[in-house]
Parts: C-alpha cells; sequence; structure tokens
C-alpha cells in the first residue's frame, strides 16, 4: 500500500468515526408542559341565559353561529384580504426562511473557482532562499518546464513574469458531534411554529373585530331606525299640540316643548348616520378595501345577528391545543431549550473536514492534463481555551431566557383561563340584563299610548307625555345596545376558546420536519 492510499485510509476511518458519534447532543430535551384541566367550563353548569354555553364540539368557524349569510360571506374574504394577515404570513415566510440557512450550517459546502493571474516573484524576497539572485543568469527561460518561474531569461537578471492558471472546488464539513447545528435547527423550527402561531392570533383577532364592527354596524341601523320611529311621533305631537292650541285647549308652552323634543330627537340622526359610514369603513380596511367601497353592500339596514340556542364552548383540555398565544408561548419555550443546548455545545471542540481538488498549471494548454492535478484533504479541530467567560456567560442568558419563557407559558395559560371564565360569565349576564330591557321597553310602550290617550282627552299634562317619550327611547337604545353587546360578548367568548384559524392558506404553514 503506497503512502497516498495509507493517508486516504486514515482519513476515510476518520470520518466513519465522527459520524458514528453524532448522534450525541448536549443540552436539555424539551419536553411539552403539561396544565391541569378540569372536566367542563364550570360557568356551563349555572348559566341561567336563554342562550347557554354548552360542553359540545367546538365549532372553528364560530361566525356562522349567528346565521348571517352577509358576516359569513364577509369572514370568508378576511384571511385572503386582510393585510395584518398578509404581513404575518410574510414574517412566516421569513421564519421559514431563516430556518433554512439554520439548517444549512449541518451540511457540507461545496465551491468552484477558476482564476488566472500574471505573477512575478521578487529576487530580494523568497526567491533569493531558492538561490536566485539578482545578477544570476540561467540558460533556461521560464516556461512550463522551469519550477515557478525561478529561471531568469538568458541575458537577464533575477525571475520573469509568467501566468498561472488554477481551477478546482473547495469542500468544507462541519462534524456536528455535539449537537450544535441541530440544536439550532431546533431552535428555529421551534421559531417557525411560532411565527406561525402569532400568524394565527392575528387572524383570529382580526376575525373577531371584523365581527363585532359588523355588529356595531348593525346595531347603529337600528338605532337609527328607532330614532326615525320616534321623530315620527314627535312630530305628531307637534301636530297635535299646535290644533289643541288653535282650539284653545292648551297653550303655546306644549307647542314649543314638542318642538325641543322633536329636535333633540332629530339631532341623534346625523351622529348615528355617520358612525354607520365609520363602521362601513372599518369592515373595508379589515378587508383591504377603499373607504366607501362596501356601501353599496352593507348600507342596506339590517337587524343584529340573533344569538344561537346553544354555544359549543369544547373541553377545557382542548383549549390550549385551540389557543394561538398558548402554542406560540410553548414554541418560543422550545427555542429556549434548544438554545440552552447550543450554549452547551460552545464548550465543546469543533471538528470539520476541508479539502480542495483542482488543476494549476503554467500554461493554459495543458491545464486539464492529470499531472497538473493536486488535492489537499484533512481534518481540522479548533477547541476553545479562554473566552473570557463569553461562554460561561452566554449559556447564564439562555438558562435565564428559559426560565423566563416557561413563566410567560404559564401566564399565558392562567390568563386564557380567566378569559374564558370572563367571556362566560358576561355572556349569561347580558343576556339577563337584556330579557329585563324587554320588558321595560314593553311596559313605556304602553305607558306612552296611555299618556297619549290621556293628554287628548285634557287628563294629563304634555310634559308628562314628554317624559314617558323619553323614558321610552331610552329605553329602546339601552335594549338595542344590550342586543349588541350580548352578540359581542358572543363573539368574545369565541375569540378567548382560539378557533378560527384553523383553514390552511397556501404557503402560510409551518415547517415539520423535526431536527436532524
Amino acid at each position: 500500500m503506497n503512502p497516498n492510499e495509507h493517508s486516504l485510509r486514515a482519513i476515510a476511518l476518520a470520518v466513519l468515526a465522527c459520524v458514528s458519534i453524532t448522534g450525541c447532543m448536549v443540552g436539555p430535551d424539551f419536553e411539552r408542559p403539561k396544565a391541569a384541566a378540569p372536566d367542563a367550563f364550570d360557568r356551563t353548569l349555572t348559566a341561567q341565559a336563554p342562550s347557554k354555553a354548552v360542553a359540545a364540539p367546538f365549532i372553528p368557524d364560530w361566525w356562522t353561529l349567528f346565521d348571517d349569510p352577509m358576516l359569513n360571506a364577509l369572514e370568508q374574504r378576511l384571511a385572503d384580504s386582510n393585510l395584518d394577515v398578509a404581513a404575518a404570513t410574510a414574517r412566516l415566510l421569513q421564519s421559514r426562511a431563516q430556518r433554512r440557512i439554520v439548517g444549512a450550517a449541518g451540511l457540507p459546502t461545496l465551491d468552484a473557482a477558476a482564476s488566472y493571474n500574471r505573477e512575478r516573484g521578487s529576487e530580494n524576497g523568497i526567491l533569493s532562499l531558492l538561490g536566485v539572485t539578482p545578477s544570476q543568469s540561467q540558460p533556461q527561460s521560464a516556461s512550463g518546464s522551469a519550477p515557478l518561474g525561478v529561471s531568469a531569461i538568458p541575458g537577464s537578471k533575477g525571475s520573469p513574469a509568467y501566468d498561472l492558471y488554477q481551477a478546482g472546488f473547495d469542500a468544507s464539513w462541519e462534524i456536528d458531534i455535539w449537537g450544535r447545528v441541530r440544536r439550532s435547527v431546533e431552535a428555529a423550527t421551534a421559531l417557525n411554529h411560532a411565527s406561525y402561531e402569532d400568524r394565527n392570533a392575528i387572524l383570529l383577532a382580526a376575525r373577531a373585530e371584523l365581527a363585532r364592527d359588523y355588529v356595531d354596524l348593525r346595531s347603529t341601523q337600528s338605532l337609527l331606525e328607532i330614532a326615525r320611529q320616534n321623530l315620527g311621533i314627535a312630530r305628531d305631537a307637534v301636530k297635535l299640540t299646535q290644533v289643541r292650541v288653535r282650539e284653545g285647549v292648551t297653550t303655546d308652552l306644549d307647542v314649543a316643548n314638542a318642538l325641543a323634543q322633536m329636535e333633540i330627537i332629530e339631532s341623534l340622526i346625523p351622529t348615528l348616520e355617520s358612525h354607520r359610514d365609520t363602521s362601513i369603513n372599518a369592515i373595508g380596511v379589515l378587508l383591504g378595501e377603499q373607504p366607501g367601497a362596501l356601501q353599496h353592500m352593507l348600507a342596506d339596514t339590517r337587524d343584529v345577528p340573533t344569538l344561537p340556542r346553544q354555544v359549543p364552548v369544547g373541553f377545557p383540555s382542548e383549549l390550549a391545543q385551540r389557543r394561538p398565544d398558548i402554542k406560540k408561548a410553548e414554541a418560543r419555550l422550545h427555542a429556549a431549550t434548544a438554545s440552552i443546548g447550543m450554549a452547551k455545545a460552545d464548550f465543546y471542540p469543533r471538528i470539520a473536514l476541508n479539502g480542495s481538488a483542482g488543476f494549476q498549471s503554467l500554461q493554459l494548454s495543458n491545464l486539464a492534463d492529470w499531472a497538473s492535478g493536486q488535492f489537499v484533504v484533512g481534518p481540522s479541530i479548533t477547541f476553545p481555551i479562554f473566552e473570557g467567560g463569553r461562554l460561561k456567560g452566554t449559556l447564564q442568558l439562555r438558562e435565564a431566557q428559559q426560565q423566563e419563557a416557561a413563566i410567560v407559558y404559564k401566564r399565558t395559560v392562567l390568563e386564557a383561563w380567566r378569559e374564558v371564565d370572563d367571556a362566560l360569565l358576561v355572556y349569561d349576564a347580558e343576556q339577563r340584563r337584556h330579557e329585563r330591557l324587554t320588558t321595560v321597553v314593553t311596559l313605556n310602550k304602553r305607558a306612552l299610548g296611555i299618556a297619549q290617550q290621556r293628554y287628548k282627552a285634557g287628563a294629563l299634562d304634555y310634559l308628562d307625555v314628554l317624559n314617558v317619550q323619553r323614558q321610552l327611547l331610552d329605553a329602546q337604545s339601552k335594549l338595542e345596545e344590550s342586543k349588541a353587546t350580548a352578540a359581542e360578548n358572543l363573539i368574545t367568548l369565541c375569540k378567548s376558546l382560539g378557533g378560527g384559524w384553523e383553514s390552511t392558506y397556501g404557503d402560510a404553514t409551518p415547517l415539520t420536519s423535526e431536527p436532524r
């Protein structure tokens, strides 16, 4: 066996030995946090309102509970049109690209290069060590048969210029013995999942905001109708008082009071109309539309969407799998845990295989000849000896960051439970308030009818009629606002349960490959 074959075999054995132990990874392995969850949400057991939260499989498309085709159509457009979601999708793609960049560190690199140089050695420099002096003359010129252009041209002094042609490949591969690269890939993959959940959270928030704006629009339109109906009543009252003045039954005081009441009601209309239009604009922005672009679609008056008889809220054990903020906190905890392994791996030596192969010649014509070939191959190792405390400080930093991520995860879970419990509580309470306000409106309508009849009969002062009408208008407004609030509370409840992001759109998906 010649020396070259022996060297190649030794290098091959070294590579196999390194590869055989690359399964070792330093640092802690991530374990998914476990959170105790009750069998059912307690508030579902004590609900008294007509629309009850029940322990049944959660509906991801929760906005369909309102059974409003217009709202369904708007929500269907949202995922592809909302600019905040589009920006979050772009950040997700950035995270995916970053993960690929990190993963490339675990693969060999191979570069090709070619060069041409016109060179001349200095006779006062390194050539003087080879026995070439400024006064020395050689019988042979610098050519392909002369070593590195050392020989001088006859009758000249020193070394002449020469051509040097080179072409070849350079390769390098760091053997990931301690798992530094694999831990970095693990952390980057976890951060990619965090970016995915961040997009889901933004989509969920946008869906909830769209539903609230829609409910607010319908509520404003209903309040406009109430104001216009009361304005009609007020105008009839003005006509009635004017007739009674002409008949000498009453004075101009009643006419003035009736006119004032009419103006008060009419003053509400411009504000409600402007709020209606701004609500339409708000919906348009969520869908990436110009102001006024949805007027033709949403201008027609419709009632606030009705509440369903039952609201399936799923089961507590599923909450951590549906809430994007919880899953994002878990992914960040995973990334922080993997970064500890990266910091620990920096304490160990790095081993890399390096090599290059190519051709070198003084003449282009014989560059591709086998005799022009050259190669270099062999391992390299770097070992940290003194870093001034940088490595220890980095490890302490990563461990503290992992502790913080664990605390943030616990707080996120606790906050999620609080939001769900609060949402269930206020959803039930607002419905019970709505029932009382319905009774109040019914009684006020009856009182207004009686007051108007008694006023016509001359048995009641008009100020009493005005008071009853104001009470009716106030009760009707509160009833409509309560209806909208109950619908918004349902939206808040569904948002706190975490659904609405499950659909996949294009490339907006996380990387699922496991760290190598």
